[in-house]
């Protein structure tokens, strides 16, 4: 996958993204990293972790969240990437769904629209990765938790939304795919898309797995969002022998060293 000028391989990864809230509601790290400077320590500090790619974040998008305009959402995240674009060598991520922010994030520096509505939300944010020449990451979403055949219901939902993408323009090589664990699933929905993770090798495209500390792995192990970094890595693990490249978390070097121990056996 061509993600900015840096080409991500199957046989070089899996890859880290970093997450990178910039916002003061977050589920999880709310307000810790909101500050220019903070954010940029942080950054770095991930970076130095192991993260392939940073995803700057400007709106909270946990259960219940409150929608931001989109100026707001913009003066939050530009002066981020544009300083992650000059000071570092990583592919930039904005996490958006709205077409204003993605436009001025790419111009700002973004390589890659992360957008939890995979397109469908705001149509445009299309055109404007495909104008751009950038790289989206398509999540399973909808508006409605109801499901006939749930995982066949999931993977039409995505190849829906990679044919409209490409439709649009974006190229083939710059798609990357998400099961949306969190999104529009309840917490069986979410256990049954990890545990099928697998079946969605049948696009075609790279998967981007994001779990990190979720409402499924507090669920399951009774703990709060603070307590959820070993349930996270066992989501980690299970989706890399499941053929997922890509994996979004808090916890850059836990999750490296995870990563690293797999291949480390992989190779013997």
């Amino acid at each position: 996958m061509q993600i900015g000028n840096k080409l991500f391989t199957k046989e070089d990864g899996p890859y880290v993204m970093g997450i990178l809230n910039v916002t003061p509601d977050s589920f999880s790290d709310g307000g810790a990293h909101f500050s220019l400077e903070e954010a940029l320590r942080h950054t770095e500090r991930m970076i130095a972790e192991g993260a392939s790619i940073i995803d700057v974040g400007g709106e909270s998008t946990r259960p219940g969240y409150t929608q931001i305009s989109d100026e707001e959402e913009i003066q939050r995240v530009c002066p981020v990437i544009e300083e992650i674009q000059k000071r570092f060598d990583v592919a930039i991520s904005l996490d958006t769904y709205k077409s204003k922010v993605a436009s001025a994030g790419l111009q700002a520096g973004a390589h890659l629209i992360n957008d939890i509505w995979g397109g469908t939300y705001d149509q445009e944010i299309l055109s404007v990765v495909a104008k751009a020449g950038a790289a989206i990451c398509l999540m399973h979403n909808r508006k409605e938790a109801v499901y006939g055949n749930f995982m066949e219901d999931v993977l039409a939902d995505l190849q829906n939304m990679v044919d409209a993408a490409l439709t649009a323009g974006i190229s083939a090589e710059r798609i990357m795919v998400d099961p949306g664990v969190g999104f529009a699933k309840d917490y069986t929905q979410n256990l049954l898309v990890m545990k099928h993770v697998g079946a969605l090798e049948r696009l075609g495209y790279p998967i981007l797995l994001g779990t990190s500390r979720k409402s499924m792995i507090g669920n399951a192990l009774g703990l709060p969002v603070n307590e959820r970094v070993e349930g996270t890595l066992a989501t980690t693990v299970y989706g890399y022998e499941n053929g997922c490249d890509f994996f979004r978390v808090h916890d850059v070097k836990e999750n490296m060293r995870v990563l690293k121990m797999i291949q480390t056996i992989r190779a013997t």
